[in-house]
Parts: structure tokens; C-alpha cells; sequence
């Protein structure tokens, strides 16, 4: 993995951070290949960009589904549908133990199952869109809020990865 990977990828993800709580065991036991660090790359860029609904750019913002879209897009050339309960369909769905950086992590938050979507890094992170006047952020993927709220993980295995 080259070193502008590396160094992004520190800033979020801590090398040498291998303590997670009990409840939440550590899933990946294999390095994040070039293909899966460059998704997570495209996803760590947009932090700190504002949220917009229907946003799917750098340029004009991102909603939750349009920053998975735009990642995947970039990354793989995969196209995404615009929507996160769309997005739920795709891939392979994998428990909450089994996840590895890049799955999409799903959840209810507009008392709707499958309305809210992120990028899952590791370590118990995940990065996402929250919501109007929010930036895209990375938060803890055990954090009461979210956990009260998960629906499911899926993974898209793009070819070659």
C-alpha cells in the first residue's frame, strides 16, 4: 500500500489501534488491499464537506447515499443507485463480527428501515453523510445512537479486489 494511503488512512484509523470493546469483535484479519484503500481513500476526502440532500460531488455536497454512490463510482466504477434502501440490495449482507473496511453499514432513521447508509473503515468506525447542516463525518459504529438503529451490513465485492 503506498504511503499517501498509509498516511490518510492514519488519520482516521490509528496503526496499532487493535482494542475494540467485547460486544463488538474484531472482523478483519486480512490487509486492506490498493482497490479497498483507494475506496476508502475517496471516502476519507470528503470529510469536513457539507451535507446536501440529492448531493452526489465533492462540489455540491453529499447526502449518505450519493457519498456511497460517488465512492464506489470512483473507486471501482461501480454505479450505485442514488438511495440508500436501494443501495441494501446490492452485494452480500454480512453480520455486524464479520465486517471489513469498506462494507456499507444501513440504518432506520427516519422510522424507515434502510433510510441512512455509510462506509464501514474499520476499527468500529464508519464514515457518512448524517444530515442537513452536518458535514461528513466519521463516528463510532457502537455508539448507542447507531446501534439502537442498525438495519444490516452488505458487501459489494467489485471484481478484481
Amino acid at each position: 500500500m503506498s504511503a499517501k494511503y498509509l498516511y490518510l488512512l492514519a488519520l482516521v484509523i490509528p496503526i496499532g489501534c487493535s482494542t475494540l470493546p467485547p460486544e463488538l469483535p474484531r472482523a478483519e484479519t486480512e490487509p486492506v488491499g490498493e482497490r479497498r484503500a483507494e475506496a476508502l481513500l475517496q471516502a476519507l476526502l470528503a470529510l469536513g464537506l457539507d451535507y446536501r440532500y440529492g448531493g452526489n460531488t465533492p462540489e455540491t455536497g453529499f447526502d449518505c447515499s450519493g457519498l456511497v454512490a460517488h465512492v464506489f463510482r470512483e473507486a471501482y466504477g461501480i454505479r450505485l443507485p442514488h438511495n440508500a434502501r436501494a443501495q441494501s440490495e446490492y452485494g452480500t449482507r454480512v453480520g455486524l463480527s464479520e465486517l471489513r473496511a469498506g462494507d456499507l453499514v444501513f440504518y432506520n432513521t427516519l422510522n424507515r428501515p434502510f433510510s441512512h447508509v455509510g462506509i464501514y473503515l474499520g476499527d468500529g468506525r464508519f464514515v457518512h453523510a448524517p444530515k442537513t447542516g452536518a458535514q461528513v463525518r466519521v463516528e463510532p459504529i457502537k455508539g448507542s445512537y447507531w446501534m439502537k438503529r442498525f438495519d444490516g451490513a452488505r458487501r459489494i465485492q467489485p471484481k478484481n479486489l
